[in-house]
This record gives structure tokens, sequence and C-alpha cells, in this order.
């Protein structure tokens, strides 16, 4: 039984000489660990979501800490502040991450018309 002790003890704390058939097994164990587990074991390591089709953003320091966003309006389509400040930050989580959007204002063309959301983004 000692033997068996023995054994397993050198397992564990890698006593075995390189090339012997001990740490062969060792070295097979983690590389089967390594590629079979994935399989078999949920890391929760997906990609982030993918964007359907990227619009152009321009992103600027704000001075501070924050950095300043500005997004094609198309991208944020809304009727509301509050859902314009929800579409804005949606549309930033697969760039930054998760964020707190402070501040969205409207950037306007010639005629009026918005062209983009400026917002001012702090994690």
């Amino acid at each position: 039984m000692s033997r068996v002790w023995r054994t397993i003890k050198g397992y564990v704390f890698w006593t075995y000489e390189r090339g012997s058939f001990h740490y062969d097994v060792m070295v097979t164990v983690i590389l089967l660990f390594i590629f079979i587990a994935p399989r078999f074991i949920n890391f929760k390591d997906q990609p982030a979501e993918h964007v359907e089709h990227q619009s152009s953003i321009v992103i600027t320091p704000d001075g501070s800490k924050g950095m300043v966003y500005q997004v094609d309006a198309s991208a944020v389509d809304a009727q509301d502040e509050d859902m314009v400040r929800q579409n804005f930050a949606h549309f930033l989580r697969p760039i930054t991450g998760p964020v707190r959007v402070e501040k969205v204002e409207p950037v306007r063309d010639q005629k009026g018309h918005i062209v983009a959301y400026r917002g001012w983004v702090r994690r």
C-alpha cells in the first residue's frame, strides 16, 4: 500500500524525472484535460457578440477619466432620450465591454437632421 501512496505523492508533487513513464503519464493527462475538457465543461469563454454591420465610430478622450464616442444615428435608432442612451450603450458593448453612458447628445447637420449621437462614457 505504501508503494501506491508513493506513486500518488510523486504525481501530486511532480517528482518524476523527465522522460520517465510516470512523467509521460502526467503530461498526457494534462494534454487530455486541455483538449477534451472544453467539450464537457462550460468555461464561459465565448467570443463577444458579433455586430451585423459596424458603422463608423469616432473616439476622443473627454479630458477626465472618460471617453466621448460618436456613433452614426442609424446605429442608435430611437424615439426618446432613454431609448437613445440604452441603444447607444448596447451598440458600444461589443467594442468597449460594459460601460456607463453619462450623457448622449445628437449631432445635427446643416439642415437640422440628426446624423450621429455623441455620448460621454465611463467604465
